[in-house]
């Protein structure tokens, strides 16, 4: 049971639901890809949008977990339109194989949600040789965003509705001092701290959906860029943590967010009327927050775009 209850200015608060915050909205016609759609907020969220009537395509690692939330899905709502794709953020090879089979589907894209994630974990190299954190947190969503960029941005010229990125961070973002942000060091493992390293990925899906918001922009696009905080929620993210995670499951349903209330934030932004023409923003419980300085700093960004960019080139 979460214990804070206040809402704010878009009328939802902490303890709002999925369900809650998307009643009443009609989601037919339009496409979502939802990363991380096999547990948790993940898997919630790919339920909800399929039952307001959103065709979901779901990026999975663990394909037998995507099916068997698949077959929940629709058997909860039989005229759910759900697909799943395998899609391992932490390898760029399945990420760039994932986009070419969604772009040779022919389907259309209007949502694309960033939500797998990985937290605290040991030292660990991707088959990229990119610290695992930050290569499964950022970097396969930042190439998975550009991949599909065009696609999006010809679904919103064909249909004339926005199309609407969400990208889920954490409030973890604030734990990296500017000191410390230094993007071109993340392979060190010498002084390694699962924690800044978690951090420091969730500082880049906020920087990084501030910059694409200032990039589609620029371009004219019809579509919007937001970041989001879910909430301190009880699913498996706790895993690596050891104390902390047998503490998350025995008195966290007194304290966090159910998955229903982690997964409303997402939602939110990605369906309600609300937030339509807002981007470069940063929500926490339905409502917009405040993001840390370091968030907001644009030549940060910029950085670290650069930096993106050149980690996901061909060689």
């Amino acid at each position: 049971m979460w214990l804070f209850k206040r809402k704010g200015p878009s009328g939802f608060s902490s303890s709002s639901t999925a369900e809650e915050v998307t009643q009443g909205i009609d989601g037919s016609g339009l496409t979502a890809i939802v990363t991380g759609a096999s547990s948790g907020i993940g898997a919630e969220t790919a339920r909800v949008l399929a039952l307001r009537g959103v065709r979901v395509v779901m990026g999975v690692r663990n394909m037998a977990a995507g099916q068997e939330v698949k077959d929940a899905i629709v058997k909860e709502t039989p005229e759910a339109k759900v697909d799943v794709s395998e899609l391992d953020l932490s390898s760029l090879a399945s990420v760039r194989n994932f986009a070419k089979e969604f772009k040779s589907s022919g389907r259309p894209l209007n949502i694309l949600i960033n939500n797998a994630g990985v937290m605290a974990t040991p030292f660990k190299l991707s088959k990229d040789n990119i610290e695992l954190q930050f290569a499964t947190n950022h970097l396969g969503h930042f190439l998975l965003t550009n991949l599909l960029l065009d696609k999006m941005k010809k679904t919103c010229h064909q249909t004339k509705r926005e199309g609407r990125i969400v990208i889920v961070a954490s409030e973890a973002h604030r734990y990296p001092y500017r000191e410390g942000v230094r993007f071109d060091k993340i392979n060190d493992q010498e002084g390694y701290s699962s924690f800044f390293a978690y951090g420091q990925s969730k500082l880049s899906n906020v920087l990084h959906a501030n910059e694409l918001a200032r990039r589609l922009k620029e371009d004219d696009a019809d579509i919007t860029a937001n970041s989001l905080h879910p909430g301190a929620i009880t699913t498996n993210l706790f895993r690596h943590v050891g104390i902390l995670g047998g503490l998350a499951s025995t008195v966290g349903k007194y304290v966090l967010k159910n998955i229903p209330q982690g997964a409303s934030t997402t939602c939110y932004v990605a369906l309600h009327p609300q937030v339509k023409g807002i981007s470069g923003e940063y929500f926490g419980d339905n409502n917009i927050a405040k993001a840390s300085s370091m968030a907001m700093d644009a030549d940060l960004g910029r950085r670290l775009w650069d930096f993106s960019v050149s980690l996901t080139n061909p060689k």
